[in-house]
């Protein structure tokens, strides 16, 4: 029998954290395999918009912003539950694109630089013996000197290290799911709408191919409430708001069913699990009204794959790989992560959403500022 291959670097999930990493990784050198359990392309739940703090890592990567002729988008509104409006120019801006299409345009670019991605593979565990991991699927057994976790808001792997978000309780904060739609419908291209309903709120904004993404997040006590029912949720809850009740009225929807996802949390999450660097929303997810998501998944991976490469190097021990790590996760994204927390605490009960969004319209200021604690720099 052959000797098993060791990879120096075994990410967990193929998604914009766990592909971006396999690039840089495979670009200096080393042998990457990952691990996907889907099969690509495939939807995903995401708001689709991407800060242009992420341009210069994406042409890095080799995404071809010329070609593929992207929304700019510059413009932010956002609707109380009552209708009332606020609007704020964004002084950096972003661009849509939908992760069917982002995620595989980054996997063509991994498999173009030699990356060994195993698509439908679900890892079943990860165990560190002291030296290498072991990464056990259904059907085989993988070796490797590093290991990241880019497997998004809740896995299996979560569930089996016992990370406390992971223990359902009947916390706010970890009571969420997530519904996506592709739609075709009248709408300023240059802008993204977050309109609010009660216990919950609905982004829109263009991507490709004149198509929208609307993607909304709100309690399961919503559908609960509605007989488990989308459809008479949208109907009874969303459409309250009036803006969202005119979009969805006047709109096409493009999914026969709508993508969907369950129990998200946004409670504080670690960044290291057994030895394992972990990206994306596995290391903390902000909160969708803010808008960076995408960049934080970016970002994340091309500082856990630096750090990598020191070690691989031999430049540093694991311990101060995983300490940089951390410490650089933190220093970057942990700001934002309160921030977005404490903003979402305002979105939610209707009456408090409405005095929330009467009061930022009086203080455009205050609306920046807090805009840029949800934003970083060009990276």
């Amino acid at each position: 029998m052959n000797e098993p291959i060791t990879y120096d670097t075994a990410i967990i999930g193929g998604g914009l954290a766990g592909l971006s990493a396999a690039i840089v990784l495979a670009d200096k050198g080393h042998k990457v395999v990952l691990f996907e359990k889907e099969a690509y392309p495939y939807h995903k739940v995401c708001g689709e918009y991407i800060s242009m703090e992420s341009k210069p890592f994406l042409q890095e990567l080799g995404i071809p912003f010329e070609s593929l002729q992207l929304p700019f988008i510059n413009k932010l509104i956002v609707s109380a539950p009552d209708g009332s409006l606020l609007q704020q120019p964004l002084s950096l801006g972003g661009f849509g694109i939908s992760r069917y299409k982002l995620d595989d345009m980054l996997k063509d670019i991994a498999l173009q630089k030699a990356v060994t991605i195993l698509q439908r593979t679900k890892v079943n565990d990860v165990e560190f013996d002291g030296k290498q991991f072991v990464i056990t699927t259904a059907t085989q057994t993988f070796y490797s000197k590093t290991c990241c976790g880019a497997f998004g808001k809740k896995a299996n792997l979560d569930v089996k290290w016992n990370r406390p978000f992971s223990r359902i309780e009947a916390r706010k904060l970890n009571k969420y799911m997530g519904v996506k739609y592709h739609i075709q419908t009248d709408f300023p291209e240059d802008t993204i709408a977050l309109h609010n309903f009660e216990n919950g709120y609905c982004g829109i904004s263009k991507i490709e191919d004149d198509r929208y993404c609307l993607c909304y997040l709100t309690h399961v006590s919503n559908l609960e409430n509605n007989q488990h029912s989308i459809e008479q949720m949208e109907a009874v809850v969303l459409k309250a708001n009036p803006h969202l009740e005119k979009i969805l009225n006047n709109s096409v929807i493009l999914y026969k069913n709508p993508v969907s996802i369950a129990q998200i949390s946004f409670m504080k999450k670690s960044q290291i699990e057994n030895h394992v660097l972990l990206l994306g929303d596995a290391a903390g997810l902000i909160t969708p009204l803010c808008g960076n998501g995408m960049s934080m998944a970016l970002h994340s991976a091309k500082i856990a794959a630096a750090c990598i490469d020191d070690f691989l190097q031999e430049k540093i021990s694991r311990q101060q790989l995983e300490k940089k790590y951390a410490r650089q996760w933190k220093k970057n994204f942990a700001t934002r992560l309160w921030f977005g927390r404490m903003i979402q605490r305002f979105f939610g009960k209707s009456a408090v959403t409405n005095r929330f969004v009467a009061n930022m319209r009086m203080a455009p200021g205050l609306t920046r500022w807090l805009i840029k604690k949800t934003h970083g720099k060009p990276f």
